[in-house]
């Protein structure tokens, strides 16, 4: 997501972003996207920023908070979380692991990258 969020030319932004979570989907994540397809993405910045973006919600959410809740976006989209158990899904992604705060954002991994609607 680093090499997403540097193409897109986002670093500023979501450095001075306050109060955000974001959905970090791992390595695995865009291993699941097709290389030609993803070599695109990454070339093209006017693609790439809604996705960047539509992994960015507005305010900072606990776990307790995430439980069936319809969260904002930066790209201006919605994202739908749900809780089963201990198990959190973010639209068709599910989290691995998170809650991790940082000075500007609460951050959770996830397993696919998402795709704006």
């Amino acid at each position: 997501m680093r090499t997403a969020i540097s193409r897109a030319q986002m670093t500023d932004r979501l450095n001075k972003a306050r109060d955000v979570t974001l959905f970090v989907p791992v390595n695995d994540a865009f291993e699941k996207i097709p290389a030609d397809q993803l070599g695109q993405i990454f070339a093209d910045r006017d693609r790439l920023i809604p996705i960047v973006s539509y992994h960015v919600a507005e305010g900072r959410h606990s776990p307790s908070s995430l439980s069936d809740a319809v969260l904002p976006t930066l790209q201006g989209g919605e994202l739908t979380v749900k809780r089963s158990g201990d198990t959190y899904t973010v639209n068709e992604a599910k989290v691995l692991c998170g809650n991790i705060r940082t000075a500007n954002a609460t951050v959770y991994f996830i397993d696919t990258v998402l795709e704006p609607k």
